[in-house]
């Protein structure tokens, strides 16, 4: 028996197994939650079918409706569920409430889109329209970084497209997703939208399903390689948005005390566990010295504790494995780099670690890169901004990507020839619903969010009818 429990064909039903979900901040367990079995996965993946007929041919704007409903029921739910984000995931509890917030806004923004045929041509022969059909059901797989955003990368635009849902959170941050559905069940139609969980063995169950025609992943490089081969034997559709080493590039014309507070914070938002966090700053020689002293400053100033606790500015790395892993690259760099701020775990009980500046660093170190997903922060120095830009791109990622500068013609001119999906200039990791957002090269295919990810839900359709 558990609290939290799963969501299978409109019922709250008891795994067939138990998860114990750990606080990261404590490392003592916040819940246990319940755990699907394959033949739970099965009877999800059986209701979303069954249920697909009825659902895609619900008008628009009922699904529209229903969207909006389910937007309501985050924002008024918002204080429990960010408050139990923090428990599960470790941000500090303000970054919480501006996840969940960012939640309801995304099943807004999906429930404005519309999908109406679109004539393009009419005349004494021929007419012909182009539609948009749903897929059927669709396979959401979500990481522990952004549990409910990176969710409303997915759901909500799955459902106004008329396909029905099987959502699988990470294992290691289930709750959010779990107490979702079980605020959210009377809105849609039974089957509709199941919610499962698993540890980290379903996973390659859905991606081959004969009955998912879509798989949404979020999530490494490696594992996006897998999902992609074990879907091409059903031909089924793929989103990837996986792993990226986002370069920042700061020219020589900015004001170090001025630019380097948003530096800091594009590259250890959420303890650096962001896909487009900034992983490797180029910095101009000219002001190399003085940014690499301002970002040390601020990472020796920031608050790092529980997220719950007041003030807190960083928490801890999500998980062990990462912890551990971000303490390795730790290790790496102090052979490589010279470790201005930071370099150690903060206290004895918690994945903490303290907020990590490197300078004196080159490409072909291990912290340069590979991808860290921690708050440890490379400072590579620059003469030329052709080689900066030209370093940037020797990456096999191609996530994100940003340019500082004053003079704006000039980062404009520069981010043009970076290779990589999303390129900011004088800001980063600035995400809008409204804006596609996909990887070139190993960062991934296909798109999310705008009019061109809601599209990805869908089968185009020509029809052609002679006159």
């Amino acid at each position: 028996m558990s609290d939290y429990k799963l969501l299978i064909n409109g019922h709250l039903v008891d795994g067939d197994a138990t998860l114990e979900v750990i606080n990261p901040a404590t490392e003592e367990p916040v819940a246990v939650c319940a755990r699907a079995s394959k033949a739970q996965l099965d009877q999800a993946v059986a209701a979303a079918k069954a249920a697909f007929p009825a659902w895609s041919a619900t008008p628009i704007d009922e699904r529209r409706k229903a969207l909006l409903a389910i937007a309501d029921v985050i924002q008024a739910n918002l204080p429990d569920l960010a408050r139990l984000l923090t428990q599960e995931q470790g941000k500090p509890l303000q970054d919480a409430m501006g996840e969940v917030f960012g939640t309801a806004a995304f099943f807004r923004y999906f429930a404005s889109l519309d999908l109406s045929p679109k004539v393009v041509q009419d005349d004494a022969t021929s007419r012909v329209e182009i539609r948009r059909r749903p897929l059927g059901v669709v396979g959401a797989i979500v990481p522990w970084n952004f549990p409910m955003i990176l969710m409303a990368f997915k759901v909500p635009a799955a459902l106004l497209a008329g396909n029905t849902v099987v959502l699988k959170p990470a294992p290691t941050t289930p709750l959010t997703a779990l107490k979702l559905g079980a605020l959210i069940k009377d809105i849609l139609p039974p089957g509709v939208l199941n919610i499962i969980t698993d540890a980290n063995d379903l996973g390659g169950e859905m991606t081959k399903h004969p009955d998912i025609r879509k798989i949404s992943f979020t999530g490494s490089t490696e594992t996006g390689k897998k999902v992609m081969a074990s879907a091409a034997d059903a031909l089924k559709r793929v989103s990837l948005e996986l792993g990226g080493n986002d370069a920042l590039i700061v020219l020589d014309d900015v004001d170090p005390k001025e630019t380097a507070p948003k530096v800091y914070g594009a590259a250890m938002q959420n303890a650096g566990q962001v896909c487009i966090a900034a992983k490797r700053i180029y910095v101009h020689e000219s002001i190399y010295d003085a940014m690499c002293d301002e970002l040390a400053k601020l990472a020796k100033e920031a608050v790092v504790g529980d997220g719950l606790q007041q003030g807190t500015q960083m928490g801890p790395l999500q998980n062990k494995q990462q912890f551990e892993k971000v303490l390795g690259f730790i290790e790496s760099a102090k052979k490589d780099g010279k470790i201005i701020a930071g370099g150690n775990r903060k206290g004895d009980k918690g994945y903490f670690i303290e907020p990590t500046v490197v300078r004196d660093i080159a490409d072909g170190s291990k912290l340069v890169d590979e991808e860290q997903f921690g708050p440890v922060m490379p400072v590579i120095k620059y003469s030329d901004p052709a080689e900066a830009i030209a370093r940037a791109n020797a990456s096999i990622y191609g996530l994100g990507g940003s340019i500082w500068a004053k003079d704006s013609e000039k980062a404009w001119s520069l981010a043009e020839k970076m290779e990589s999906g999303s390129v900011w200039v004088n800001k980063h990791a600035d995400l809008q619903p409204h804006l596609p957002f996909g990887g070139s090269k190993f960062s991934g295919v296909g798109v999310e969010l705008g009019e061109e990810g809601l599209k990805e839900f869908t089968q185009i359709q020509t029809l052609n009818m002679a006159r």
